[in-house]
C-alpha cells in the first residue's frame, strides 16, 4: 500500500473525472459501505442454506474449507480494490472491464452481472426467505400461492425502499450488519458456551470438528470439492461496494476498505459461525439429513421459540441481501445504458431528479426479476435450474476482470494516498488466477453442477442475438462503449463524449 496522503479532490470527482455528469447523489461513508459489502456477502444467508451440503458430502471436517475460500476471495478482493482507486463508477465490473481491455469485454461482463442478479434475487426470495418467513410465523410453507405472494412482496418492498432513496436501502443494510452479528454469530457462541458447559447431552467432544465422512462410492476428492462450495457458494458480492462508488463520499479511499473488511470480517465470522454450530450439532450421524440442519441444532439448545427469531433473522438478512443486490443491479443496468450499451439505453440512463436514483433502471430491473419469479412459481424444478448458476456467473466474473487487471495493470495511475499492491500486485493476481481456476473447476466439474453451466452458456447466447442485432452497429459508429484507459505516462484522461454517454 502506498503511504498516506491526502487525495486531491480533483482525484476523487468520480464521474466527472470520466466525461459523466455527476447525477448520482454522493452521500455514503465507510460504514454505509462496508454495510452494502457485507449484506451481500451475507454469510447468514449462505452459511444457513449451504451448511447441509457441506456435512452431507465430507461431514463435519468440510468447515475447514471455509478459510481457503475466504484467502482466495481475498486475493480477489485486493486485485477489486486497487481497480476502485482507479475507476470509482457505476457498475463497477463493467467499467473495469470495459475501460482496461474494451467495450465489447465490458459487455460481456456485464451481461453476466445482469444474469447474476435478474435470477439470484428472485431465487433467494422464493427459495429461501418466503418459505422461512412462512414456517417462523406458523405458516403452511407448502402453500405454493402463499409462498409466491409473500416473495412478490418482499422484492417489490426491496426495490420500494431504493426508490424512496440510496439512504435509506443503506439504512436497512446498516441494521442487517448489527442483526446478522448479534443473531448468527452471537448465537454460535451462545451454542458453542453451552456444549461447553455440558448444559445439554451429546455423543462427541471437540473431535466432532475432525470427523469426515463422504456418501458411498464417492472418492475422498469428490467430497472435498462438493464440501469447498459452502465458502465458494457465500463469499462473493463484495463488490457491490465499487458499484456504489458514484455515491460515495471520498470513494477513492472508502471503496476499497469496505471491500477489504467486507471480505475479512465475513471470513472470520463466518469461521466462528461454523465452529460454533458444529460443535453443536447434537447427533452427527443425523444432522445431515435433517431438512434445516442450523434450526434442528438450535432447536435442539435453545427450543422452537428462540429458534424462530434466528429464522426471522436469517429472513431478515436475505431481505437486505435483496436490497443492496437490487441497488447493485440498477447501477449496472444505468452504467451501461448510460454508454449506449443495451437496448433502449435513452430510458434507462434516466435519473430521478428529486431523488437521485436511476429510477428508470430500477424499474427495469424490478421487472425482470418479477417476470423470473413467477417463471419459478410455474415451473420450479427449470428455476432451481437457473438458480444453481448463480454460483458460476460472479466467479466467470471474477475471472475476466481479474484477467483484465493483469493484462492491462500499467493503464493504471498510482494516485497519491490511495490503495496500491505496488510491487505485490503480480504474486496476487498469479495466486488469484489460481484460485479463480481452482473455485472455477469445483463450479464446473460435478455432473450435478452441469445444467447451470448450459444456463450460463444460454445466458451469455441471449446477449450475443442483442450484440449482433444491435450493438455491433454502435460500436462500429463509436456511439456507444467508453474508452479504453491510456497508459498511465500519457497524463491523458479519458472523456465520453455526451452522444456517446
Amino acid at each position: 500500500m502506498e503511504p498516506s496522503a491526502e487525495i486531491s479532490t480533483e482525484n476523487s470527482a468520480g464521474a466527472g473525472e470520466f466525461g459523466y455528469r455527476q447525477e448520482l447523489r454522493r452521500v455514503l461513508r465507510l460504514f454505509a459501505v462496508f454495510s452494502v459489502a457485507f449484506s451481500v456477502v451475507s454469510i447468514t444467508t449462505g452459511i444457513f442454506l449451504n451448511y447441509a451440503f457441506g456435512i452431507t458430502h465430507l461431514g463435519p471436517l468440510s468447515i475447514w474449507l471455509w478459510p481457503v475460500a475466504a484467502v482466495g476471495q481475498t486475493l480477489v478482493a485486493l486485485i477489486l480494490a486497487e481497480l476502485s482507486t482507479r475507476i470509482p463508477l457505476a457498475g463497477a465490473n463493467y467499467q473495469w472491464a470495459a475501460r482496461l481491455v474494451g467495450p465489447r469485454y465490458g459487455y460481456l461482463v456485464g451481461a453476466l452481472g445482469i444474469l447474476y442478479s435478474a435470477v439470484g434475487m428472485p431465487g433467494i426470495l422464493l427459495l429461501g426467505a418466503s418459505p422461512l418467513l412462512i414456517t417462523a410465523l406458523g405458516g403452511d410453507a407448502s402453500d405454493g400461492r402463499l409462498v409466491f405472494a409473500v416473495a412478490v412482496a418482499l422484492i417489490v418492498v426491496a426495490f420500494g425502499i431504493n426508490i424512496v432513496s440510496v439512504q435509506l436501502a443503506a439504512r436497512v443494510n446498516t441494521v442487517a450488519v448489527v442483526t446478522e452479528i448479534v443473531g448468527t454469530v452471537v448465537l454460535a457462541v451462545l451454542l458453542f458456551g453451552l456444549f461447553v458447559g455440558h448444559a445439554k447431552p451429546v455423543n462427541h467432544g471437540f473431535e466432532i470438528l475432525g470427523q469426515w465422512a463422504t456418501q458411498p462410492g464417492q472418492s475422498p476428492f469428490y467430497g472435498i470439492v462438493l464440501a469447498s462450495l459452502i465458502g465458494v457458494y457465500t463469499l462473493v458480492g463484495f463488490e457491490a461496494a465499487a458499484d456504489m462508488g458514484e455515491e460515495t463520499v471520498d470513494a477513492r479511499r472508502t471503496i476499497p476498505r469496505a471491500i477489504l473488511l467486507s471480505v475479512i470480517v465475513s471470513g472470520v465470522l463466518g469461521m466462528i459461525t461454523l465452529i460454533g454450530f458444529t460443535v453443536a450439532i447434537p447427533d452427527a450421524a443425523t444432522i445431515g439429513s435433517a431438512e434445516v440442519p442450523l434450526a434442528e441444532i438450535s432447536t435442539y439448545w435453545l427450543g422452537s421459540g428462540l429458534t424462530s427469531v434466528f429464522l426471522l433473522v436469517v429472513v431478515f438478512s436475505m431481505f437486505a441481501l435483496t436490497v443492496v443486490a437490487a441497488a447493485a443491479s440498477a447501477r449496472l443496468i444505468y452504467a451501461m445504458a448510460r454508454d449506449n450499451m443495451l437496448p433502449g439505453s435513452k430510458l434507462l440512463r434516466g435519473v430521478s431528479v428529486g431523488r437521485q436514483t436511476p429510477l428508470p433502471a430500477l424499474v427495469t430491473s424490478l421487472v425482470i426479476c418479477l417476470a423470473l419469479m413467477t417463471y419459478g412459481y410455474l415451473n420450479g424444478n427449470a428455476f432451481g435450474t437457473l438458480v444453481g448458476a448463480t454460483a458460476l456467473v460472479p466467479y466467470v466474473v471474477y475471472f475476466l476482470t481479474v484477467l483484465a487487471y493483469g493484462a492491462r495493470r500499467h493503464r493504471l495511475d498510482r494516485l497519491p494516498g490511495a490503495f496500491h499492491l505496488g510491487q505485490w500486485a503480480m504474486p496476487v493476481f498469479v495466486l488469484a488466477v489460481i484460485w479463480l481456476l481452482t473455485a472455477l473447476a469445483a463450479l464446473i466439474l460435478p455432473a450435478a453442477f452441469r445444467d447451470a453451466v448450459w444456463v450460463t452458456v444460454g445466458g451469455l447466447a441471449l446477449a450475443g442475438v442483442w450484440y449482433v442485432i444491435g450493438l455491433r452497429g454502435r460500436l462500429r459508429d463509436g456511439t456507444a462503449g467508453p474508452p479504453r484507459l491510456p497508459d498511465s505516462n500519457t497524463n491523458t484522461t479519458p472523456r465520453v463524449t455526451e452522444e456517446s454517454a
